[in-house]
């Protein structure tokens, strides 16, 4: 019988799963996304994308001064998910900055993975358009080059679909859902995403319910709402889904295990209100595009939406007053 028990103290549930595959699984995810960003944007694209994985991996391992860089590799998948927030060819220093502030203080601060409250990779983008906005918006998307791997895409720059109804409507929808289009890495190519969120639904990596009720929310809040300046009111809504950062958000980001509601119902009450902030500041604010700080505000509310969405025991019995 000697080796044949283990004794220790609850909770009893074991898998074979652990940090690390879970965050290779990711990386897997997000390789389609890259491969097209690269075919887009040309070396640019890898280089900043290089750049920002070392740079979150070496602030983790200053922090936690240890040398092995991977690790668990959350920090590869912080800097990789930072990246694809960026556009293609940012100075070097805005990346190596916006990395650091990930895991720092988007991560570390709170007492490492499973302690944060809100996503690294979301936290240091918003340090970036708070304190250096004149990188992070305007006409300063590169136009895609399909194939082109050595060619400097900065040299022609312009503004992103959401920019205004007249870049909006000089988009077609497949080119958003291709890829072909000016924007941050990982908002180009909504077929990508698709592909790599497959692999983590089929994975169990995500639950349907966090991105399914992102993005209806916002078709319907576009289709209701949008104005109808894209042909229909229909096409309006499927416009503000593919455009910009909702399908990365809603399937890479929001879906962060740590930082949304662990409950069912908490998971789709979470979804839904980041799709509504995304559409209150898309059309309605100053900003042409919410997803960041619509996580964020979400990510703030979790405990609340944990705590009021916790099914209750079997047989509890309410305090009477």
């Amino acid at each position: 019988m000697n080796g044949k028990l283990v004794v220790s103290s609850s909770p009893h549930i074991r898998t074979i799963e652990s940090v690390q595959s879970v965050m290779i699984d990711v990386l897997v995810a997000l390789f389609p996304v890259a491969l097209v960003s690269v075919l887009l944007f040309g070396y640019r694209a890898l280089l900043t994308m290089v750049i920002a994985m070392i740079s979150a991996m070496v602030a983790e391992a200053i922090w936690l001064r240890k040398l092995d860089l991977f690790g668990d590799g959350s920090a590869a998948v912080t800097g990789l998910l930072l990246a694809m927030t960026l556009p293609p060819a940012p100075p070097w220093w805005l990346v190596v900055i916006g990395s650091f502030c990930a895991i720092i203080i988007g991560k570390q601060v709170f007492g490492g993975i499973g302690n944060n409250i809100f996503n690294p990779a979301l936290v240091g983008r918003a340090i970036l358009v708070a304190s250096w906005g004149g990188h992070m918006a305007g006409q300063i998307w590169p136009v895609p080059k399909p194939f082109a791997f050595g060619v400097d895409v900065s040299a022609v720059t312009t503004a992103t679909p959401l920019a205004g109804q007249e870049q909006a409507l000089n988009t077609a929808l497949s080119q958003l859902f291709i890829g072909n289009v000016a924007g941050a890495l990982g908002e180009t190519s909504a077929l990508a995403l698709l592909v790599g969120a497959a692999w983590l639904l089929y994975k169990g990596h995500i639950d349907w319910r966090i991105p399914g009720g992102y993005i209806i929310t916002v078709f319907v809040m576009g289709t209701a709402f949008g104005g109808g300046f894209y042909g229909n009111h229909l096409l309006t809504g499927l416009f503000h889904v593919l455009a910009g950062g909702v399908l990365l958000g809603a399937l890479f980001m929001a879906t962060d295990m740590v930082t949304s509601p662990v409950t069912n119902l908490g998971k789709l009450i979470f979804g839904i209100g980041c799709g509504v902030i995304t559409m209150l500041i898309r059309l309605f604010g100053s900003y042409p595009e919410g997803v960041t700080f619509a996580i964020l505000i979400m990510n703030a509310l979790t405990p609340i939406i944990d705590n009021f969405t916790i099914p209750r025991k079997f047989g509890e019995v309410k305090k009477s007053a």
